[in-house]
């Protein structure tokens, strides 16, 4: 329950994030408060997930309707600590680095959905969280240099494939198919979960993304040729290879 309500709190922290990070606003001043009536929010209406219960998604002084996004990221988030923190108990190092890449992983897929941007510097991170854990990643396999070669094998290759995909986007449809950040994004997933990494999170990532864009065209909500987020699907598949690492003889094998 402890690990629950600690990823509830950093839940609640990332909203903030998602936030204020695209408008360029601190993420520590001013406190936190509704956007709408820009009223600050008191200590007891700013408790993640039961908050937002008690108030039943509203404001308390102006009543405008509060995002679903809000409890939804608490939500996740918690559920993503309690799964870690299960997993890789033993594994402190890399318990800390894993959960840490799936914080940002959380950030980058909502603002994504949102903004329809992924800021470089989220990518810069979890390349260098890659970095770092390359000697005790369980993703990777072998000595020092086996390691280290497979820290940059995994981001060039996810930087190469997406920057490839990119490409071919532009020249079939004649416009951007895939974002900038998307490249810089698979270049830092890459570097944490490997080669095997890179193409397990492709194949979830285009599985969900394309059933979300067939959602959206049923039910009107896009176009046929209307721009999806490819980054929070790219995300959700590096999550689950933080979890545990998929690889392709694991779609073969279903």
């Amino acid at each position: 329950m402890t690990v629950f309500i600690f990823g509830l709190i950093i839940g609640s922290f990332l909203n903030v994030c998602i936030s204020r990070i695209p408008k360029g606003v601190s993420i520590i001043n001013p406190r936190s408060r509704c956007p709408e009536c820009l009223a600050p929010i008191s200590f007891y209406d700013n408790i993640p997930l039961i908050s937002y219960l008690v108030l039943r998604g509203r404001c308390r002084h102006c009543g405008v309707s509060i995002p679903f996004r809000y409890p939804l990221v608490e939500l996740l988030t918690a559920v993503i600590t309690a799964l870690f923190v299960f997993k890789w108990r033993a594994n402190i190092p890399w318990l800390i680095v894993s959960l840490s890449a799936a914080y940002i992983l959380v950030t980058v897929s909502l603002i994504d959905f949102e903004t329809f941007m992924i800021a470089d510097a989220f990518s810069y991170a979890l390349i260098s969280l890659g970095f770092v854990s390359a000697f005790f990643n369980p993703c990777f396999n072998g000595g020092a240099l086996a390691r280290v070669l497979d820290f940059f094998a995994g981001g060039l290759t996810g930087a190469a494939v997406v920057g490839a995909l990119a490409w071919l986007g532009k020249r079939i449809y004649k416009k951007e198919a895939v974002g900038e950040g998307d490249i810089f994004l698979m270049a830092g997933i890459g570097a944490l979960t490997g080669v095997q990494g890179v193409f397990s999170a492709l194949i979830i990532a285009s599985f969900f993304g394309s059933a979300y864009g067939v959602w959206l065209i049923l039910f009107k909500k896009a176009g046929r040729f209307d721009h999806v987020p490819f980054g929070p699907f790219l995300s959700l598949g590096a999550v689950i290879n933080l979890y545990h690492l998929l690889k392709i003889t694991d779609f073969l094998i279903w």
